[in-house]
């Protein structure tokens, strides 16, 4: 799936990844690809920048932590990151229950 497709959505789907647990960028980028079936195959350029714009909105937080001799930024959800994911969960239930209403 394009990534132009999911604009509007990346933002909650990259906040749902990090809710579960901390990671870092290559991960999240993993996950949506694993939860989503390989539909959301998205490439570091798409997803990285996200990162940034969401630590930089105070949504994310971020550690560097060095594994096997490889630093690596670890980002967390902060407290409004969990606001505003829930935000985004709202929002995307009310915009998904309208589009199935007109599709069906």
């Amino acid at each position: 799936m394009r990534a132009e497709t999911l604009k509007g959505h990346l933002d909650a789907l990259v906040l749902a990844v990090l809710a579960d647990a901390p990671a870092h960028g290559y991960a999240v980028i993993e996950e949506l690809r694993r939860r989503s079936g390989g539909a959301f195959d998205l490439p570091e350029g798409t997803v990285y920048p996200v990162l940034h714009r969401l630590e930089a909105d105070g949504l994310l937080s971020s550690s560097w932590s060095t594994v096997a001799g490889r630093r690596r930024r670890i980002y967390s959800l902060t407290r409004r990151g969990r606001s505003a994911l829930a935000d985004g969960r709202a929002g995307w239930k009310s915009f998904a229950s309208a589009v199935e209403a007109v599709l069906a």
